[in-house]
């Protein structure tokens, strides 16, 4: 199966963060199995348009907080789902996240919960 990652450079989101987001959704929701192996580093880079340190660093995040691992010879892998974070880690880290933007943007906390309100009721 062919791995399915697209960078928008006019989202105002950093390359490698757009890949590793996506590689997290996708090992998240099973897409990616434990023990599938990743694309080489240079491969993902030439197909995706990036250069070769931006996936590097996708691929460093996903290490160093457990989504995949480096074997020698084999690659960069998909870590089972006991070495990553679990979905109430994950959804913590977005919502604080979201909250240190909100603080930047200067939005009132009121005004922030709405938004997120709103865009859940959006998605059903």
């Amino acid at each position: 199966m062919p791995l399915k990652v697209v960078v928008d450079t006019d989202l105002g989101i950093a390359p490698w963060r757009q890949v590793r987001d996506q590689l997290v959704h996708l090992i998240t929701t099973g897409a990616l199995a434990p023990g599938t192996r990743l694309p080489p580093i240079r491969q993902l880079a030439r197909d995706l348009a990036l250069a070769s340190g931006t996936v590097a660093r996708a691929y460093r995040e996903l290490e160093e907080n457990g989504w995949v691992y480096t074997a020698r010879a084999k690659g960069t892998i998909v870590a089972e789902s006991a070495d990553r974070p679990g979905k109430a880690e994950l959804l913590k880290a977005a919502a604080d996240e979201y909250a240190r933007v909100a603080r930047e943007l200067g939005v009132d906390p009121g005004d922030a919960l709405d938004a997120v309100a709103a865009a859940l009721e959006s998605l059903e």
